[in-house]
């Protein structure tokens, strides 16, 4: 990504230079192209992505938030975090010789971002096949990797005409803006198509429901330089402006929005699908964190314990069984679960119900289950998180359930229990 946005003008030349500098210096010198977007000490001293980093870039018609998003296995919930406020994906493939084998078989790190993103209502994804010059810029591999993918991404929910693939070599800067240099020649020997600018600049923006009430999910707290405390988030519906009063959920407060920032720039307002930082005064910074939602105090958002959802099982090894404690994930949220009971199983084309409260869930199953939050210390009633049904708002009412460090199945909240 940072040779990306170097391309395309958002990381000037001097920045570049201290990062290749400081790469090198670090014992790193392959990671600066990195550095654009790894910030802090630990991720340029690790040589990986952490956390989520935000930038913006343009193409002729069109604007682009940035959100990068780890990889490695270790911070998938900070990936989750990221892909949850995502329209788009851009998947990086590795093409050296054992590199792509190792990330799409069972279990791979590959696989589960795929299934992920499209279990995160993204609909819209580029495959960017990169590293090719160190197989030579072979069209073979290019195609071998290909063909891999394209199966299993209609296996995962994707529309193959919503699918694009691009070879790249990010490194020297090949078929990302351009293809003009000696890096190109070869690249240019087979392929004629369009460059990763090119394919971004295709992509379609979604429909934004500007009329649903308003939800700010948090993604971040911090600090401001001015000391005022401010929160980042995607608008998941309704129109937020400077001044306005919003209630704080869960909990009871009351802030006031003292300025928004969208891409580094100040806005009197911001409307759903926006990536913002809001300003915020009267409140106490104990009283937001991760998972909060902020939102007009006359349309609240449910506090929710116990809720019913349509989930569909991935390719899982240990079935789930009632009473099975799970993680769940919700925007950037994530908290110990309980599946307390197993409904139906369904017929995945039609929504019917196959069998009424099955015995366990099996891979490839789409059923209906109940979900309960666990609480964290014995004695202690759990605390409800803001969560709708799907028919309400699309983007609050997608959950993802994990299990041993493993994605077992996602869906969508179905009703809301007392």
């Amino acid at each position: 990504m940072g040779r990306l946005l170097y391309e395309c003008g958002r990381l000037d030349e001097k920045t570049r230079q201290a990062n290749e500098r400081g790469s090198v210096k670090a014992g790193k010198s392959s990671f600066s192209w990195a550095w654009g977007l790894d910030g802090t000490t630990e991720e340029r001293e690790r040589g990986i992505t952490m956390d989520i980093a935000l930038e913006s870039l343009s193409t002729p018609h069109r604007q682009i938030t940035v959100l990068d998003a780890p990889g490695h296995k270790d911070f998938i919930p900070n990936m989750i975090s990221g892909a949850s406020q995502a329209d788009c994906a851009l998947l990086v493939v590795d093409s050296a010789t054992g590199e792509f084998e190792a990330g799409f078989e069972r279990g791979g790190q590959t696989r589960e971002h795929l299934i992920l993103v499209r279990s995160l209502g993204v609909a819209q994804v580029i495959v960017a096949i990169n590293k090719l010059d160190q197989v030579e810029w072979s069209q073979v591999r290019y195609e071998e990797i290909c063909e891999h993918l394209r199966p299993f991404l209609v296996q995962t929910g994707f529309n193959l005409s919503k699918a694009m693939f691009i070879p790249v070599g990010a490194i020297q800067g090949v078929n990302l803006a351009s293809r003009e240099g000696e890096y190109s020649r070869m690249l240019c020997e087979w392929y004629n198509g369009p460059t990763l600018v090119d394919l971004l600049d295709q992509l379609e923006p979604p429909a934004r429901d500007i009329v649903a009430p308003l939800r700010i999910p948090v993604s971040n707290v911090f600090r401001t330089q001015g000391s005022s405390i401010a929160i980042s988030g995607r608008l998941c519906g309704g129109v937020v402006q400077v001044g306005e009063k919003l209630r704080v959920l869960p909990g009871d407060e009351i802030t006031v929005v003292k300025s928004i920032g969208i891409e580094g720039e100040l806005k009197p307002w911001a409307a759903s699908g926006a990536n913002v930082t809001l300003s915020l005064t009267g409140i106490d910074p104990i009283q937001l964190g991760i998972g909060s939602v902020l939102c007009i105090p006359g349309e609240l958002v449910p506090i929710v314990v116990r809720f019913t959802a349509r989930v569909i099982v991935f390719d899982i090894q240990v079935p789930i069984t009632s009473g099975a404690s799970v993680e769940l994930f919700h925007q950037s949220k994530d908290l110990p679960a309980t599946i307390t009971r197993l409904l139906s199983t369904l017929d995945r084309a039609s929504g019917k119900p196959i069998k009424n409260h099955p015995r366990v869930l099996t891979k490839g199953t789409s059923a209906e289950v109940e979900i309960a939050l666990r609480a964290t210390s014995v004695g202690v009633l759990p605390r409800g998180i803001p969560l709708e049904p799907f028919s309400a708002n699309k983007d609050m009412g997608r959950i993802l359930i994990r299990r041993g460090g493993e994605t077992i199945a996602a869906g969508i909240v179905l009703d809301i229990k007392e």
